[in-house]
């Protein structure tokens, strides 16, 4: 077995450095075709090696906990990946073995494999050997027409078409099954990185999936023909708005007999001349930057200390806009008045225009209502705010946006 496999790999490198550039468009394609079959194939051959050298039990003998860990190491793979691996190999060994015969015969991909192993056990338990043969078929035929996403969508009617008298029964119960299967593996992982941020990954089941979308999706549009953030950051973006709202309604659980809120630790005097960090109540750091916008949310409760380290003032309530104060500018403002952004009032922070640290009163006339995206985008950038004659805020671009700057308002809160 390894001879042939050292042939096989001497061959394939004998391709690698080949002049694709010189060959034909015809010979091309035909060269793709046949180093993906020959890709399906190899994962086959690697799958049977992998659940024989789990048998034998050979990981744990060379003193891994599992196979998927012995595998990461041997193969420098992740856990999850290895993980997966070992899974198919011992579905695929110990299932309908056309699914593996479809695969070794280049038929069908690995992902394909998974959908179509899963399919066909299902269809087995609920129909029997035959029917489950008949589902195969059909399956390896639709895995040369669809990619393994659609795949997965059709394979949950097969029976429609193998065993229709039982279908709708079926249906049922693998639905009842993939609901359970999603609240088995949900989960969310927070890691910290090195520079405080955090990594989030994690498997939503399908409700909350669905919650997440509504929630950030309007907020992740783009907020202007301007707004130059990527998709990504305009997700993100929006993840900490619907922080923000959870943390501004007050109704989270207590933590540690405190309300939900966060706490910033900064000294007075660098707060006032714009030059001193703060500390997150997690021990991560701000910048001078970060500590002025967050000071802005009435979500967050700051603890300004004096040069000894003793606190000054611990949320001190007359910063907060707040009360009838947020109600009065919600009545002025609408909702962000930026212009061109229609996020409504529960969206959006109380920005002082006149920022408290630098001894802004807290009133509506030192008061705008802005969304998470334009009060970060007024903390780091050249546009500044005012109240006008009528009382109204009004924002005026930086010169290199508008050589004139002329003053811009929001007209959209106020289409009525």
């Amino acid at each position: 077995m390894v001879e042939e496999l050292t042939q096989a790999e001497d061959a394939v490198a004998a391709c690698v450095d080949a002049a694709t550039w010189a060959r034909p468009e015809d010979e091309l394609i035909a060269a793709l075709d046949t180093t993906h079959r020959i890709e399906q194939r190899l994962a086959a051959v690697k799958l049977a090696v992998i659940r024989e050298l789990d048998g034998r039990r050979t990981a744990t003998t060379r003193g891994a906990s599992s196979t998927a860990v012995w595998l990461r190491e041997r193969l420098r793979l992740t856990v999850p990946a290895a993980r997966r691996l070992v899974d198919l190999a011992t579905v695929l060994e110990n299932g309908n073995p056309g699914v593996r015969h479809a695969l070794a015969g280049g038929c069908i991909t690995v992902d394909q494999a998974r959908v179509i192993a899963d399919s066909v056990d299902s269809v087995q338990t609920a129909a029997g050997p035959e029917v489950a043969d008949k589902a195969l078929g059909m399956l390896v035929e639709w895995a040369g027409q669809f990619d393994p996403t659609l795949l997965r969508k059709l394979s949950t009617r097969i029976l429609d078409h193998v065993a229709p008298d039982i279908a709708d029964g079926v249906a049922r119960a693998a639905l009842d099954a993939e609901a359970r299967r999603a609240t088995r593996d949900r989960h969310l992982t927070l890691s910290t990185l090195t520079d405080g941020r955090l990594r989030l990954t994690g498997i939503l089941d399908t409700e909350t999936a669905g919650l997440l979308r509504a929630a950030i999706d309007p907020l992740g549009a783009p907020s202007d023909p301007d707004d130059q953030r990527s998709p990504g950051q305009r997700r993100h973006d929006a993840l900490g708005d619907v922080c923000r709202l959870a943390l501004r309604t007050g109704e989270l659980p207590e933590n540690g007999g405190d309300p939900a809120q966060i706490v910033v630790t900064t000294s007075f005097d660098g707060l006032t001349g714009k030059l001193g960090g703060g500390t997150l109540d997690t021990g991560l750091h701000l910048t001078p930057e970060a500590v002025r916008h967050l000071a802005c949310d009435a979500a967050i409760l700051p603890a300004v200390l004096g040069g000894a380290g003793q606190p000054l003032d611990l949320g001190r309530q007359r910063r907060l806009i707040t009360g009838p104060l947020r109600r009065a500018l919600v009545l002025r403002d609408r909702g962000c008045a930026f212009p061109g952004c229609d996020r409504p009032p529960r969206w959006c922070d109380a920005h002082h225009i006149h920022h408290w640290a630098d001894g802004g009163t807290t009133s509506l006339t030192n008061a705008v209502l802005l969304c998470g995206h334009h009060h970060r985008h007024l903390h780091h950038s050249d546009w500044t705010v005012r109240l006008a004659g009528d009382g109204n805020p009004e924002f005026v671009p930086p010169a290199w946006l508008d050589p004139e700057q002329l003053p811009r308002r929001n007209h959209y809160h106020r289409r009525t």
